[in-house]
């Protein structure tokens, strides 16, 4: 056997494992999901639908998933100008203390979530808005605002300074030229940017969690209250509607930005 053929065996043995170990959690629960027995077991007892019909009558959890729908919406609407902005100032221009506020923007990767989670309790206590919806919403866009950034200045980094040059030189004022030239220039970023982030608030639990009370939880608190009970079917089910949000983003960002360009601009 040559060099050469041992390293693709090699290689493809280390892809195949990694994607089956990557898969095979979510394959297992997805088949869980259609159990007909009580329990959670894998093989499963039998083929029924019955669980996901469950799930039109669980009005706690569709209570609780319009939530995380509400908290990840506020979470992009917010981020995508907080975000787009940020980028451009950061790669266009030359900022006082640059560095510095690079440093500060990374961390949220640094500090543990709990820590997070903890100190903006607190501020959000001090503030009286502490048991509110919105305000989780802006939370999670604080801790993943970093994605935002990274997202965008990509896109920025491949924008030629000669085309808003350009248009200036036209007569286009500068918010002409931004709305005209830039913004259309960095829309993948953007859009790519925006649905990372939508996806990260809609199942961020630890901030959730400490800024949640019974009354307003969301989807992940909900799922993490139940199974400290109970680890039942439906639960699967739910999880199974989770992959199928990730997948229609997957899907809506190859079919907006192209997943090419997506995983060149990580």
């Amino acid at each position: 056997m040559s060099s050469v053929r041992a390293q693709r065996i090699v290689f493809w043995s280390i892809v195949v494992f990694d994607l089956v170990f990557l898969a095979l959690p979510n394959v297992i629960i997805v088949v869980a999901s259609f159990t007909s027995g009580e329990i959670i077991r894998f093989p499963p007892e039998g083929f029924s639908l019955r669980w996901y019909a469950k799930l039109l009558e669980l009005g706690e959890f569709q209570d609780a998933m319009l939530r995380s729908l509400y908290v990840a919406a506020i979470c992009t609407v917010v981020s995508i100008p907080a975000g787009t902005l940020a980028a451009l100032a950061l790669v266009r221009y030359r900022i006082r203390f640059e560095t510095a506020l690079q440093v500060y923007l990374l961390l949220p990767f640094t500090v543990p979530l709990i820590v997070s989670g903890i100190g903006l309790m607190l501020v959000f206590g001090a503030a009286g808005i502490l048991g509110r919806l919105w305000p989780v919403g802006l939370a999670t866009c604080v801790i993943n605002l970093p994605f935002m950034i990274w997202a965008v200045s990509a896109s920025v980094n491949a924008l030629d300074p000669d085309l808003e040059n350009a248009a200036a030189n036209c007569g286009a004022p500068p918010t002409h030229v931004f709305f005209t030239v830039t913004l259309p220039a960095v829309l993948p970023g953007v859009i790519t940017g925006a649905l990372v982030m939508f996806m990260l608030a809609f199942n961020e639990f630890i901030v959730s969690l400490l800024l949640t009370d019974a009354r307003i939880v969301t989807l992940p608190v909900r799922i993490y209250n139940s199974i400290r009970n109970v680890i039942s079917p439906d639960l699967a089910a739910v999880s199974v509607v989770y992959i199928l949000v990730a997948i229609a983003a997957v899907w809506l960002l190859d079919r907006l930005v192209g997943l090419d360009i997506f995983l060149r601009s990580r």
